[in-house]
C-alpha cells in the first residue's frame, strides 16, 4: 500500500500540477479550433487565462501564506537541544552527481540553518532524512548530498546521522523515528520548508514524535504587499504549484491517517 500511494502521487501530480494542466487545456483547445470546433474555446481560454493571471497577479502569495503561517517560529530558541531534524528536498542529486560538488536549490536553508544551530548548541545532533523521491533514482541519494556538504562545512562526523531509504514526508517521519528513538523530555527542532511544515508536524507527531518543535525556514510569502509585486512569473508559477501539492497533499494524508488533522496546527 505504502508503495503504490507513493507512485501513484508521482503518476497524478505530472498532468494535475496546475501548469501542466494550463498547457494541456490549451494544447486541447487549440486542436479543437483547428479541426473546425468551437467548442475548443473553453479549454483553450481556461489554460491561456490562468497562465496570464499569474503572469499580473501574485496568486501564489494567497495560497501560500495560511500554510507558511501556521507554525511561527519560536520567539525564543530553547536553551537545551537534543537534536535536530532536516528533511530532504534541499538537494539536487542529479546535478551533484553531474558536476562533482554539492548542489542545492531554492530551499538551500535546510541545509544551512542546522549548521548554525549546531554550533550554538554543541550537545545538539544533527539528523538527515531524505533518500530519493524518484521513480528512477540515481546511485547518489539526497543523505549522500547532506553528508558531503556538512562534511564540507565542518560538521564533525560524530555529530551527524543520516536515514537514507525515505521517499516522502511520511517515510521521513517513521524511517527517523526509529533511527533516532527520541526519549521523552527531549527537545528537538524540526527543519523544513515553512509552507510544508503544517503536513511535516502532523506526519510527526502521528507517528508518535512527541513534543518536537517546529523550526521553519524556506518562506515564500510576506504580509508586505510591495513584495507580491516582486516575482517573475516562473516563480510565481513555481509557488502556486508548490502551495497546491501542500494542499492536496495534506487533505490526501488525512484522509489516509497519516497525519493527526486536516490542517494541522501548533
Amino acid at each position: 500500500m505504502q508503495d503504490l500511494a507513493f507512485f501513484a502521487s508521482k503518476l497524478l501530480w505530472w498532468p494535475a500540477r496546475p501548469g501542466t494542466a494550463a498547457i494541456l487545456l490549451a494544447l486541447l483547445g487549440l486542436v479543437l479550433l483547428w479541426r473546425g470546433r468551437r467548442v475548443g474555446r473553453w479549454p483553450a481560454l481556461l489554460g491561456i487565462g490562468f497562465l496570464a493571471l499569474i503572469a499580473v497577479l501574485p496568486l501564489d502569495q494567497p495560497v501560500l501564506l495560511p500554510l507558511e503561517q501556521r507554525f511561527p517560529r519560536p520567539a525564543q530558541e530553547p536553551a537545551h537541544i537534543d537534536g535536530i531534524v532536516v528533511l530532504g528536498g534541499a538537494v539536487e542529486q542529479r546535478l551533484t552527481e553531474a558536476r562533482g560538488i554539492p548542489a542545492l536549490n531554492g530551499a538551500a536553508e535546510r541545509m544551512t540553518e542546522p549548521v548554525a544551530l549546531l554550533r550554538r548548541h554543541p550537545e545538539a545532533r544533527l539528523v538527515f532524512t531524505g533518500g530519493s523521491a524518484s521513480l528512477a533514482p540515481g546511485a547518489t541519494t539526497e543523505a549522500d548530498v547532506a553528508r558531503r556538504l556538512w562534511d564540507e562545512l565542518g560538521v564533525p562526523p560524530e555529530r551527524m546521522a543520516f536515514e537514507t531509504q525515505s521517499r516522502n514526508t511520511f517515510e521521513n517521519a517513521a524511517y527517523t523515528r526509529r533511527l533516532v528513538g527520541p526519549k521523552p523530555g527531549e527537545t528537538w527542532l524540526l527543519v523544513t520548508s515553512a509552507s510544508h511544515m503544517p503536513r511535516s508536524m502532523g506526519v510527526f507527531r502521528q507517528a508518535g514524535w512527541a513534543g518536537i518543535i517546529a523550526w521553519p525556514v524556506n518562506y515564500r510569502t510576506s504580509l508586505d504587499p510591495e513584495v507580491w509585486l516582486d516575482g517573475t512569473f516562473p516563480a510565481r508559477l513555481r509557488d502556486f504549484e508548490w502551495g497546491i501539492r501542500e494542499w492536496v497533499g495534506l487533505t490526501a494524508y488525512w484522509l489516509m491517517g497519516r497525519t493527526d488533522a486536516l490542517f494541522p496546527a501548533p
